[in-house]
């Protein structure tokens, strides 16, 4: 509207130049073309600032949302390798992240870790309840956060991708709940769903892929949904200072 509004007025203003007497001889005509101009800027501008408000609301709960969901995933990936010995002890945060980061990308040594943790009882128990736990606060968030995005085209397909990775979590939950059953009379309850029922029965090696997929994933996610948090904290303080 803007573009038109500036492309009318130098139409007008060249008009003029070239054939002042048309706009002397139809005054109405011309009053009214300089209203409808002025108008249309002024709607234009209107709307560009509240669209700028709007986008920044916007950009705010979206950077929360978005490290609510990083929060969300590390907790799998990390906690994953913690149980697989994979994560060091004692060593700044940063380069535990960077070490597990370096193990999850490699399938070879994803699949090395996860094998020997899924080969050992206690620390496979351990494993057993820690999905649990995680499907626990991925239903928390996504069912909290997911309807809100899923209104802004922009992140819609990030929230599809965590909700792939909360519904293998949760598929694969529930087969192990089926197949290994625990006293919690929650998780007795969900494991009537027809996941073992479709999935049948799991060995060791294929329990080991499926918690490789997850990982890999979850550690795909949080690098991916960390860098739009980013990205939008900058936005939002370039948007503070063009306001100052």
């Amino acid at each position: 509207m803007a573009v038109l509004a500036v492309l009318a007025l130098a139409g007008g203003v060249v008009w003029d130049a070239l054939d002042g007497r048309f706009w002397g001889r139809h005054a109405l005509l011309a009053g009214l073309a300089a209203s409808i101009i002025v108008v249309v800027l002024s709607v234009a501008v209107v709307n560009e600032v509240i669209e700028r408000r709007r986008r920044r609301r916007w950009s705010v709960l979206a950077q929360h949302v978005m490290l609510e969901l990083v929060r969300s995933t590390r907790l799998v990936w990390t906690g994953l390798l913690e149980l697989a010995g994979a994560l060091p002890a004692d060593t700044p945060v940063r380069t535990t992240l960077d070490q597990g980061r370096h193990v999850a990308q490699a399938r070879s040594l994803a699949f090395a870790a996860v094998g020997d943790l899924v080969g050992d009882r206690e620390r496979r128990q351990q494993l057993h309840d820690g999905m649990a736990e995680w499907v626990r606060v991925n239903d928390e968030v996504l069912g909290r956060w997911a309807g809100v995005l899923l209104n802004a085209d922009a992140y819609t397909e990030m929230i599809d991708r965590h909700v792939e990775l909360a519904s293998d979590i949760a598929w694969l939950a529930n087969v192990w709940d089926t197949l290994e059953p625990v006293d919690d009379p929650k998780r007795r309850r969900r494991a009537r769903q027809p996941a073992a029922h479709v999935e049948g029965e799991i060995d060791d090696g294929r329990l080991a892929d499926r918690v490789v997929v997850i990982l890999q994933l979850a550690e795909e996610l949080d690098r991916l949904t960390l860098a739009v948090a980013l990205r939008l904290l900058r936005c939002e303080e370039l948007i503070e200072l063009v306001v100052e």
